[in-house]
């Protein structure tokens, strides 16, 4: 029985639990809109079962990204986000928070998060949620979401993979920078949280010397998590590393 988690860089993490193979918002491409990869373009994963999006932004549904991935594979988006595959010729599962589906023997549960799902300021309107994977673990998966006392809720999980940053010098509303992801893992408890959302994609044109958000975040969170929740194992991966669930 497979218990991985594969981090391929922002918010795509190839997560198998058991017989499931499910991949959270594939960017697989060195350049998306206006951000360009600053590490290692990612291979698609051989073996897809589904791909869950937790919201519309470019950053995370990818439509030639996802051209890439199995064609066989269902895909799960928020409620009101199913308008947007219209063109892609699968199969699309719209949940609310609160509501599941069973996908390849894992129970996917969409969660609250709180981040706006607009695409474009005048493009459709469609939620934005996290997803708790259950199967012979549960792993959260936040997506893009501020931090909220009801996170708490979804303990007990086994692993928490949280954004911690974004992809430019600052960080807008409906994000977590490292203090914000620290304080969500001591609220969650996880055995093992995967920081995500960094170290990926800088805006193109950005000078060199900026470079540093690539690395600092992963740093400042390391300091936090020690202060606020040492007993929590810190999964920090490169993209394209693995990391065993036990």
């Amino acid at each position: 029985m497979t218990r991985r988690l594969t981090w391929l860089g922002h918010a795509t993490v190839l997560i198998e639990l058991g017989r499931a193979a499910l991949l959270t918002d594939p960017v697989l491409r060195p350049r998306v809109a206006h951000l360009r990869r600053r590490v290692p373009t990612p291979q698609p994963p051989p073996r897809v079962d589904a791909v869950l999006l937790s919201h519309l932004h470019r950053d995370h549904f990818d439509p030639r990204s996802l051209q890439l991935v199995d064609p066989a594979a269902p895909v799960v988006v928020p409620q009101g986000g199913a308008a947007a595959l219209r063109r892609a010729r699968r199969e699309v599962h719209e949940l609310a928070p609160g509501e599941a589906l069973e996908l390849a023997g894992a129970r996917v549960h969409a969660v609250p998060a709180i981040h706006h799902g607009r695409r474009s300021p005048m493009s459709w309107l469609a939620g934005a949620v996290g997803y708790v994977v259950e199967a012979s673990r549960r792993v959260y998966f936040a997506g893009d979401t501020e931090r909220f006392e009801a996170m708490a809720d979804l303990a007990p999980v086994d692993a928490a993979l949280l954004p911690i940053w974004g992809w430019g010098p600052r960080l807008g509303a409906g994000h977590m920078g490292p203090d914000d992801a620290a304080q969500a893992v001591a609220a969650l408890r996880p055995r093992l949280v995967v920081p995500i959302h960094w170290g990926t994609f800088l805006p193109i044109g950005l000078r060199t010397r900026d470079d540093h958000v690539l690395r600092e975040p992963v740093r400042a969170f390391e300091r936090r998590l020690n202060e606020l929740a040492p007993d929590v194992l810190l999964g920090a991966l490169a993209p394209g590393e693995s990391v065993v669930l036990e």
